[in-house]
C-alpha cells in the first residue's frame, strides 16, 4: 500500500537499516546504567535535533544535510514550511524519554520493540500490503505484531513468570495499534511506539501489584529496583 509521497522500496530498506543501528541503545542498556545512558543520549539527541532544526535556517548547514540524506528523508522531512524533525531525531528523543521515566527492562523491552517491529511493519507494508489499516496496512500491522512477539520471546525476564510475557504482549498490542494509527494521531511512530508501550507495560504491572500483592508485588518492585 504505497502512497504517492513515499520514498521509492530501496531507499525505504537503506533507511530502516540505518534504524537497526538503533537497536544497539536497548543493547547498551542492558550493560550500562542509567546515569550513563543518559550522559550519551542526551548530547546525542540535542545534536541531532540542533542540526535537524539548523537546516530550516541556515544555508551551509542545509546544503550538507541534504546532500547526504535527502534520498532518505520523507516528503514531510523535507517540506521546509511545516519543520518537521526528521525521524533520527525523534528516535533518540524518545530514547532519552524512555530511558529516564519508565524502568530499565520496560525501556529494553519497548525500544527493542521499536526498531524490530517499525522496521518489519514498514518493509512487509511496502512490499506485500493491500488491505487497509487506519492508514497504512493490515499486512504491516500483522507484520510489526509477529515480530514484536519474537523481540518478546528473547528479551529477559525478570522472573520469567507468565505475567511478565502477557504484560509485554498486551504492550505489543497496544503499540501495534499506535504505530497503525500513528497519521491519524499527528505524532511520529518513532516517540508514540516505545511510549505507549511503555505505558502500557508499566501501568499493567502497577495494576497487578495492586490486586494481587501478594502474587505481582514482588515482580512490580523487582522491576522498578531493576538498575
Amino acid at each position: 500500500m504505497q502512497k504517492e509521497n513515499d520514498i521509492p522500496f530501496s531507499h525505504e530498506l537503506v533507511r530502516k537499516l540505518i534504524h537497526l543501528t538503533s537497536l544497539s541503545i536497548p543493547i547498551a542498556y542492558y550493560y550500562w546504567s542509567r546515569q550513563t545512558m543518559l550522559e550519551i543520549l542526551v548530547p546525542l539527541a540535542a545534536a541531532s535535533v540542533l542540526i535537524d532544526i539548523g537546516r530550516f535556517y541556515v544555508p551551509p548547514v542545509a546544503k550538507w544535510f541534504y546532500a547526504a540524506f535527502r534520498p532518505l528523508l520523507r516528503e514531510h522531512e523535507r517540506d521546509h514550511s511545516r519543520k518537521l524533525l526528521n525521524g533520527a531525531s525523534y528516535v533518540l528523543i524518545s530514547a532519552v524519554l524512555c530511558v529516564f521515566v519508565f524502568p530499565k527492562l520496560v525501556t529494553i523491552t519497548s525500544f527493542s520493540v521499536l526498531i524490530i517491529s517499525d522496521t518489519a511493519a514498514a518493509l512487509v507494508g511496502r512490499r506485500y500490503g493491500k488491505n487497509k489499516f487506519f492508514q497504512k496496512s493490515l499486512e504491516g500491522a500483522a507484520g510489526f505484531f509477529i515480530s514484536a512477539l519474537v523481540v518478546i520471546l528473547v528479551i529477559p525476564k525478570l522472573q520469567e513468570g507468565a505475567a511478565e510475557y502477557v504484560v509485554a504482549i498486551i504492550g505489543a498490542a497496544v503499540a501495534t495499534i499506535v504505530e497503525s494509527a500513528s497519521i491519524e494521531m499527528h505524532m511520529d511512530d518513532n516517540l508514540s511506539i516505545p511510549i505507549s508501550m511503555g505505558l502500557t507495560m508499566w501501568g499493567l504491572f502497577y495494576v497487578l501489584s495492586v490486586i494481587q500483592p501478594e502474587q505481582y508485588l514482588s515482580l512490580y518492585n523487582a522491576l522498578v529496583a531493576y538498575r
